[in-house]
């Protein structure tokens, strides 16, 4: 390879862009018209307009990419995360125009991209999964069977979903009733597939996911957890490696999952496993991510590997640059996700950003999307940037995030920097003793609690 198309914007187009350019190797960018003055725009060695605002319109637009990849003379694609990074049909089309997909196999994508058969692969490879339904649910007589054998409170998820999409939990037969025309209505306007099934809901969780890399040699190795248990609405807000209070056998029982998961579906390329743990520490399967993640830098900074590095290298057919003997885990690193949006309604709050002032120091990462002079606009997702911190332990992560998110400073919008400070403040979030369930009771009288 030697042209590099990243088929995404922001700051993980940046970050992308980054290692690419330390390789070496040429850079192109392909943005919409709402994002022409953008950082990664200007910071790509050729850069191309797909489209107008709308995703649909632009960053979803398969053949406008893959054009765009040959007037530039692009060898590869790297899809980010989100967008198009999942979407097994754009890896066919990439890999039919003759260039080379960063990820894995289509066929891989597709079978980890519907939840039904990703359940049903990762039980016949004895994985745990959550109790559910064997595949989707055709109406409301056999929800309601199905969810009196799998017992209430239970929760309807899309089968094609992802990001908190297309989900709802029923505690009664009432509310799955009302509920299940809603989820396939919404499930077919935001998947194109009304497909639903059922899983027991598992009552105060922590959410934590495996990071896992495997090339064509057949060799597959983990990196380690990241604890993502702070989340708002389904979407994760605070993750961190290692996770601060599971015992080590747990550790133990998800790495062997989590590998043993890839190995079942042939996985080539660097994804992670996402788990719930109950609080008996008993861990179930909950999806297969076929793409880099938003939270890849807390393992990147614990194990000191790059692993966009690693993408381009299982992409060029070469084996994996480390045995799992090989792989360290030193210290403690914290990322926060920074959202242009008001911190206690969570709404977004799109406008010019006048000013923004970046901590900086050992152990602190910035990964920004934006700058100073540029629109935050209603059309994509909010976050514009990602702060990790790191160190040996994790109080002084902690005591140096304090000092860090106050220096962070966001002129012209709102952000959730006040929510991100007042979580540090949060005896359950300091102790580590913490569930999905955290944000939901931190909001206290409508406003922050500090």
């Amino acid at each position: 390879m030697q042209t590099i198309l990243i088929a995404n914007r922001g700051e993980i187009a940046r970050r992308i862009a980054r290692t690419c350019r330390a390789r070496g190797f040429r850079v192109v960018a392909v943005y919409s018209e709402a994002d022409q003055d953008m950082p990664f725009v200007r910071e790509a060695d050729v850069a191309i307009a797909i489209g107008p605002p709308p995703v649909a319109q632009s960053y979803l637009n398969i053949d406008a990419i893959i054009q765009a990849a040959k007037q530039s003379g692009a060898d590869a694609i790297h899809p980010g995360y989100g967008l198009l990074s999942e979407n097994a049909t754009f890896a066919r089309k990439v890999q039919a125009a003759g260039l080379v997909f960063i990820g894995p196999r289509p066929e891989v994508i597709e079978r980890m991209g519907d939840k039904v058969t990703a359940r049903r692969t990762m039980e016949e490879a004895g994985v745990p999964v959550v109790p559910g339904t064997e595949g989707g649910i055709s109406g409301e007589e056999e929800a309601l069977a199905e969810a009196g054998r799998i017992g209430y409170p239970v929760m309807i998820k899309a089968s094609a979903g992802g990001g908190g999409i297309g989900m709802q939990v029923c505690r009664t037969p009432d509310e799955l009733k009302k509920a299940l025309p809603i989820v396939q209505s919404k499930a077919k306007a935001y998947f194109g597939d009304s497909a639903v099934f059922l899983e027991r809901l598992i009552e105060r969780p922590r959410h934590v996911e495996v990071q896992v890399a495997a090339d064509s040699q057949g060799n597959t190795v983990h990196l380690f957890e990241r604890e993502c248990s702070v989340q708002r609405r389904n979407q994760k807000v605070v993750e961190e490696s290692l996770s601060p209070s599971i015992r080590p056998e747990t550790r133990e029982r998800l790495y062997e999952a989590a590998v043993r998961a890839a190995e079942a579906v042939g996985y080539t390329g660097v994804g992670t496993v996402e788990f719930l743990v109950d609080e008996q520490e008993r861990i179930y399967f909950l999806e297969m991510n076929t793409r880099l993640q938003v939270e890849h830098p807390v393992t990147e900074m614990v194990t000191g590997q790059d692993l966009v590095d690693w993408q381009l290298d299982i992409a060029e057919g070469k084996p994996l640059p480390l045995r799992q003997h090989e792989i360290k885990a030193r210290g403690h690193a914290v990322e926060y996700r920074i959202y242009a949006e008001d911190p206690t309604t969570f709404l977004p709050s799109p406008g010019t950003i006048h000013a923004i002032t970046v901590p900086e120091g050992e152990g602190i990462r910035v990964d920004a999307g934006v700058e100073a002079g540029n629109q935050v606009t209603p059309f994509y997702d909010p976050m514009i940037a990602k702060l990790i911190v790191s160190g040996p332990t994790r109080e002084t992560v902690l005591e140096k995030s304090r000092a860090a998110l106050e220096q962070f400073q966001v002129e012209g919008i709102r952000t959730n920097l006040p929510l991100l400070r007042a979580l540090l403040d949060h005896p359950e979030f300091v102790d580590g003793q913490y569930d999905t369930q955290l944000l939901q009771h931190f909001r206290v009288d409508g406003g922050v609690k500090r």
